[in-house]
């Protein structure tokens, strides 16, 4: 049989270079391994049992350290929507007064203009801006159309009228502007 060394400076018993078949299922005591060879692999297997330990060490330190790394987003993503949350509440709580005041149709519009002003100064501190559209050129990649609408007043591909607000966070988009833009017939002609 002929010895080889792997990559990990392991040495190997390799393939024996012939086949022989022995018909005594008992080992002889002359089969035996003399002493150094006896002392080679019981070093060999040492060895191996050690590296299996270190792999299992290795193996086991790689699962706890991806269950931390899980666990350390999961707590940032709830910190970071708590934070965000925070500065909710005292708008929820607006909202809460106004439906439980008994004043007249117009202090009750007058109350969720200022609510709606305070949810507009919140989301602006969170770097959160509305996406401009009447009067804008029609943008696919914030402008969602819904229809078009015939108008002699306004360019052709202008955006006519915003059904629903777009909101970015800095140059991402969250949510596109839904909206009908112009179809102008004096303008297709030319």
């Amino acid at each position: 049989m002929s010895k080889q060394e792997n990559e990990y400076g392991v040495t190997q018993a390799g393939e024996p270079d012939v086949l022989t078949v022995v018909d005594d299922p008992q080992p002889s005591l002359a089969a035996e391994p003399e002493g150094s060879s006896a002392e080679e692999l019981a070093a060999v297997k040492a060895e191996r049992d050690q590296l299996l330990d270190r792999l299992a060490r290795v193996q086991a330190e790689f699962d706890n350290a991806r269950k931390r790394q899980e666990r350390e987003k999961q707590e940032f993503r709830d910190y970071a929507i708590g934070n965000v949350v925070e500065q909710f509440l005292p708008v929820l709580d607006n909202f809460a007064l106004a439906l439980s005041s008994t004043g007249t149709a117009e202090q009750l519009r007058t109350g969720v203009e200022l609510i709606v002003k305070q949810m507009d100064e919140t989301l602006r501190g969170l770097s959160v801006t509305v996406i401009p559209t009447v009067g804008q050129e029609f943008d696919p990649r914030v402008h969602e159309a819904l229809g078009s609408v015939e108008r002699l007043d306004l360019p052709d591909h202008s955006v006519a009228e915003e059904i629903r607000k777009g909101f970015k966070i800095r140059e991402r988009l969250l949510r596109p502007a839904m909206v009908r833009i112009v179809n102008n017939p004096k303008q297709t002609e030319a």
